[in-house]
């Protein structure tokens, strides 16, 4: 079928638009692929200074470089657990607890980072956040014995239920019969349980004051250990 030499402009124009706009969207893609290079690029650089500065003990600005990289698209879940290893060991506690909450608002079944939380606020003294976290964190992962032994140890102290707290210390040596917390979990039961090799566990009173458990809340500061030290503690 014959073009008519009238249509010829026409149909020009049209080819001559759909390659520009073929070539248009051809150099949005590689600006974006690129863009996106770049910025992973950008994140991983700032990580390993954040890396760098903690190996040296300079946990100021290793959280600052952790923070940039995680605001540079890095993975939250690698760099989250460094940033409060940071804080923490900067005694910078409000620092990390805003961390944890922003990161829990996106992540709210990373119940590691959950019990960071809980822990800092029950070390600044807020028992009632600090109970509503480690409930939490018992409701997402009810077999985790630390985060009963940290809970039970709350609800303790501030003298809000001796019952439940009981339950929890029993949770914990159910779990963790043999764990670094079981001697204090044991001697803070409202009623005795059998210990391996001993005659039994103290028996306290049902109305029993609180009295302060020698340990304090664990701490777990990051998801796993070796993500935050190696044996010689490092960060890796």
């Amino acid at each position: 079928m014959s073009v008519s030499l009238s249509r010829l402009p026409v149909l020009l124009i049209a080819l001559a638009v759909s390659s520009s706009a073929c070539a248009s969207n051809q150099g949005t893609r590689t600006q974006s692929q690129l863009h996106t290079l770049q910025k992973e690029t950008h994140w991983k650089e700032l990580y390993e200074r954040g890396r760098a500065f903690a190996a040296v003990g300079d946990f100021t600005r290793a959280e600052e470089y952790f923070g940039a990289a995680l605001d540079n698209g890095g993975d939250p879940q690698k760099l989250i657990p460094l940033i409060l290893y940071c804080c923490m060991q900067d005694s910078r506690y409000l620092l990390a607890a805003q961390y944890a909450e922003e990161h829990l608002q996106t992540h709210p079944n990373d119940y590691r980072t959950r019990f960071v939380l809980g822990s800092i606020y029950a070390g600044l003294g807020q028992p009632v956040p600090a109970e509503r976290e480690l409930k939490r964190v018992v409701e997402t992962k009810p077999e985790e014995p630390e985060a009963h032994y940290a809970l039970g140890k709350i609800l303790w102290d501030s003298e809000k239920s001796y019952a439940e707290a009981d339950r929890h210390f029993r949770e914990y040596l159910r779990l963790s019969p043999s764990g670094p917390h079981a001697a204090e979990a044991r001697e803070h039961l409202l009623h005795p349980v059998p210990q391996s090799g001993a005659a039994g566990a103290k028996s306290l009173p049902s109305d029993a004051g609180p009295r302060n458990l020698s340990a304090p809340i664990p701490q777990p500061l990051t998801p796993n250990q070796s993500q935050s030290q190696d044996q010689n503690g490092t960060i890796p």
